[in-house]
C-alpha cells in the first residue's frame, strides 16, 4: 500500500484490509508517519509522534472495525501512559502520564494504533488553535485561515489524510468547530456515553465530552461503540442503546420534523454564503422527504446570562487545573507560563464566590430543561454550525491581552453561538460537511442536534445525508496523498 492509497481509504476501510491481510498494523502506522512527515511542515496539527512500537497494546490479530487503524490523539484530556500531556501549555510543558485513562484504555482495546498527539490551544479554551506554546495550527483547506478549535489540529491532520479518525474533545463546540472549517464529520455525543476518568469527572459541570473527528460517518459512529461505557464511580452514565451505533448509519430515519434557526441566539447575523447554505440544506432535507421549517427556540434565559453562566464554570474550573499543575511542575502562576487570555481567566476563576457557582448551575439546570422542550416540537434542529467563515490566522486572539475572563468568554461564545447549547443541556450534536463557501472552496458545516441520547436519529440522518450528498473525494489544498511536503 503507497501514500496515496492508504489516504483513499477510511478507518472502517483500513481495518478491513487488515482483517484481509493486505496489510499490517505497523505498516500503516509508518504510512501515517510518513502523512506527518508530508504535511505537518504547512499546517503544524501534530505536536510529536512515534513508531508503532511505542503505542503499545494494540494486537496484531485484533478484532473490530477499528483494529489495527492509525490513530492521533488531543494533547489533552486523554493520558496514554509515559507520554506527555501538555494541555497546549508551557506551564505543562513535559508533564508526563504514569498511566492509561479509562478513555485510552478503551482505544487501545478498540485496536487503535496511536501513534502521536495533536495540537490544542492551552487549556481548550478557544475555538482556534494558536497556542504560545505549541503555534498556529494551519487550515489544509487554505493555510492562512483558521484550523479552529479547541481540537484544530486533531482536525486538520484528519483533513490533510493524515490518519482517518482522531480524538477531540468538546465542551463548547470543539469537535464541531474544527470538523466544520475541516470539511470534516463531528459528533459531539450526549453527556455520560463515555468516561472523562478517573483523574477528571464531570469536565466544567458537565459540559464536556469526547469522541473524535471523521471523513467518514460510520468511523465516528464506530468510535462510539469502542468507547461507550462506564467507569467505577462515573457521575452521569447514559445507557448503551439496545443496537450500535454503527448499524444505524445504513439505516433510513424515517421522515422527520426538523426545525431550523439561521441567526444565533446573540443577535448576530450569520453570514450570506452560510445563510444560503443552511436554506440549501434544508432543500435537500425536502427533497429526501423530511418537513423543515424555521424556528426560534429560547435558551430559557438570555443571551448574556448564558455566557455569565459558562464564564462562572469555566473559570472556577480552571483553577484548581492551573494550581495543579503550578505546583506539581514547580512553576509561577503568570505570563511566563500561561497566555494573557488564560490568565485572566485564571484570576477571575480566584474571585469567583461558592453561591455564584452554585448560581451558575441552577442556570444550567434552567437551560436544560429548556432545550429539552425543543424536542417536543421537532426531532431535529438545523442550524450552521458557524455563523462566519475561519478567521485568518492571528486575527482571533488580537485584543486578548485587555481582557477579563468574562470577556474572553463572551469573545469565545460569540465566535460560536450555535454550539454551546448542546454542551449546557448535555445532547447529541453534529456538524456535517454538506457546503463549500461559492468563492473560496471552504467547507462549510451544518450543524443537527436532536433529543438526549438519540444519537440514533442523528447517525440515520447523517448517513443519508451522506449518500445523498457525498463528501469523501474533496481534497484539501494540503492533503498527504498529494505527496506535499
Amino acid at each position: 500500500m503507497n501514500l496515496s492509497e492508504y489516504t483513499s481509504h477510511d478507518a472502517i476501510g483500513l481495518a478491513q484490509r487488515v482483517a484481509d491481510r493486505e496489510v499490517t498494523p505497523a505498516e500503516l502506522a509508518e504510512l501515517a508517519r510518513s502523512a506527518i512527515e508530508a504535511v505537518n511542515p504547512d499546517i503544524n496539527a501534530v505536536v510529536e509522534h512515534w513508531p508503532a512500537s511505542e503505542s503499545g497494546g494494540y494486537a496484531e490479530n485484533g478484532a473490530g472495525p477499528l483494529a489495527g487503524v492509525p490513530f492521533l490523539i488531543k494533547d489533552l484530556a486523554v493520558a496514554m501512559r509515559g507520554k506527555r500531556l501538555e494541555l497546549g501549555s508551557r506551564l505543562a510543558s513535559g508533564v508526563v502520564a504514569h498511566a492509561d485513562s479509562w478513555l485510552m484504555s478503551q482505544f487501545r482495546a478498540a485496536g487503535l494504533v496511536t501513534i502521536g498527539r495533536t495540537t490544542t490551544p492551552e487549556m481548550a479554551f478557544s475555538t482556534t488553535t494558536e497556542s504560545t506554546f505549541q503555534g498556529a495550527t494551519r487550515n489544509p483547506w487554505q493555510l492562512g485561515a483558521s484550523a479552529g478549535g479547541s481540537s484544530g489540529g486533531a482536525a486538520a491532520a484528519v483533513a490533510a489524510g493524515v490518519v482517518p479518525l482522531a480524538h477531540a474533545t468538546d465542551a463548547a463546540g470543539s469537535i464541531r468547530v474544527p470538523a466544520a472549517y475541516n470539511g470534516l464529520f463531528g459528533l459531539k455525543p450526549t453527556r455520560g456515553r463515555s468516561s472523562n476518568g478517573p483523574d477528571l469527572d464531570e469536565v466544567f459541570a458537565g459540559f464536556g465530552v469526547q469522541l473524535g473527528v471523521s471523513r467518514s460517518v460510520r468511523d465516528s459512529a464506530a468510535l462510539l461503540d469502542a468507547i461507550q461505557g462506564r467507569a467505577i464511580g462515573e457521575p452521569y452514565v447514559t445507557p448503551a442503546p439496545a443496537q450500535s451505533f454503527l448499524s444505524q448509519v445504513d439505516r433510513e430515519p424515517g421522515k422527520l420534523k426538523i426545525g431550523m434557526m439561521i441567526d444565533p441566539w446573540n443577535a448576530d447575523r450569520t453570514d450570506p454564503a452560510i445563510a444560503a447554505a443552511v436554506t440549501a440544506t434544508a432543500l435537500l432535507l425536502e427533497d429526501l422527504g423530511h418537513t423543515v421549517y424555521e424556528v426560534r427556540p429560547t435558551l430559557g434565559v438570555s443571551w448574556d446570562t448564558f455566557v455569565q453562566m459558562n464564564a462562572t464554570i469555566w473559570t472556577a474550573t480552571l483553577v484548581g487545573w492551573i494550581e495543579g499543575l503550578a505546583a506539581a511542575m514547580g512553576r509561577p502562576i503568570d505570563e511566563t507560563t500561561l497566555e494573557s487570555a488564560t490568565l485572566a481567566c485564571y484570576r477571575d476563576g480566584k474571585e469567583e464566590k461558592a453561591s455564584a457557582f452554585a448560581a451558575a448551575l441552577a442556570t444550567r439546570n434552567t437551560v436544560t430543561r429548556a432545550v429539552g422542550h425543543w424536542f417536543e416540537d421537532f426531532d431535529v434542529l438545523l442550524t450552521p454550525t458557524l455563523p462566519h467563515m475561519p478567521p485568518d490566522i492571528g486575527a482571533y486572539g488580537k485584543d486578548s491581552e485587555s481582557m477579563s475572563g468574562l470577556e474572553w468568554t463572551q469573545h469565545v461564545f460569540q465566535h460560536s453561538p450555535f454550539t454551546p447549547p448542546f454542551n449546557v443541556a448535555g445532547g447529541p450534536a453534529m456538524s456535517v460537511p454538506l457546503e463549500s463557501h461559492p468563492e473560496t472552496g471552504l467547507p462549510i458545516g451544518m450543524q443537527f442536534a436532536a433529543e438526549f441520547a438519540r444519537e440514533d436519529t442523528l447517525l440515520r440522518l447523517a448517513g443519508q445525508l451522506e449518500r445523498s450528498r457525498p463528501w469523501a473525494d474533496r481534497r484539501p489544498v494540503v492533503w498527504a496523498g498529494f505527496g506535499l511536503s
